[in-house]
């Protein structure tokens, strides 16, 4: 009776249709959008007692430049709600609850591929259009260039291409999903596309990769994520620099430190000129 239900029972009544030509589904489920709402069997695969934390440091925004700063406090009222009424382990439950349910209508869409007999011959990617910070900056939404806001889950099945268990831990951008399905079913290339192709990853998710991903919020704001960093330039000039191999969390900016100073020149190069 929700609306990805029904969503779901949609496409599921698509995939049971026979045909005799290629087809595309795009399926956009919701949740975990906002509100956090599920139905309530999936609330109770998380207790609030026994649910874990985020892991927030009290001083992360000490380090912090102007603009980081003002896009941390867009909306921090609502974080500061949540804390003040004693609501936050809710809040988590509730967002878990929603994920999980996702995941559940994933599963019957993989279940319909499977019955009508496509499964072997269909493209599958699942991704998400952005992360969400649960706290961590003092912030409670998406509107940042931070990990937690741009990175995304990406999963591909193209059988004869991916393993099923396979892991790429290479940044790439959405922007490349659509010259990666340009090849994966064999249509002529568009040369006007930004993104490139993933598909030598598909073949070898170990192999390097040199382009970073991109992410732009806001005119003039970008963050530049390699497999190792993120760096982050605002318009006003403003950087932040950090090295995800010793600081998962980004809590310590880097920018500042003149030891890095070749690794910002070489992701600001990165940077998209116009």
């Amino acid at each position: 009776d929700t609306g990805d239900g029904n969503l779901i029972k949609w496409a599921t009544d698509y995939l049971k249709q026979n045909r005799d030509r290629p087809f595309f589904l795009a399926a956009g489920i919701f949740r975990p959008h906002l509100p956090f709402y599920a139905p309530n069997k999936y609330f109770d695969l998380y207790p609030r007692d026994k649910i874990r934390l985020p892991q927030i440091k009290a001083n992360d925004l000490d380090d912090l430049p102007a603009t980081g700063l003002k896009l941390a406090s867009q909306r921090r009222a609502d974080f500061e709600l949540v804390m003040k009424t004693g609501k936050y382990r809710e809040l988590l439950q509730a967002y878990l609850a929603s994920i999980s349910f996702a995941d559940a209508m994933v599963g019957r869409l993989l279940d319909a591929l499977d019955a009508n007999g496509h499964a072997d011959d269909t493209v599958i990617v699942l991704w998400s259009d952005h992360g969400w910070h649960l706290g961590e900056k003092q912030h409670l939404h998406k509107f940042t260039l931070w990990e937690r806001s741009t990175r995304i889950p990406m999963v591909l099945a193209a059988s004869g291409w991916t393993e099923a268990g396979g892991r790429c831990d290479r940044a790439v951008g959405a922007i490349d999903l659509f010259p990666t399905l340009i090849q994966l079913c064999d249509l002529p290339e568009l040369s006007s596309l930004d993104g490139q192709s993933l598909v030598p990853l598909l073949k070898d998710p170990a192999q390097s990769w040199t382009r970073p991903a991109l992410t732009t919020y806001g005119q003039g704001n970008h963050a530049v994520r390699s497999d190792r960093n993120r760096f982050i330039r605002y318009a006003n000039g403003d950087e932040e620099l950090y090295d995800h191999h010793v600081d998962p969390h980004e809590w310590h900016n880097l920018a500042a430190d003149s030891r890095s100073d070749q690794i910002k020149e070489q992701l600001r190069a990165w940077l998209p000129e116009h």
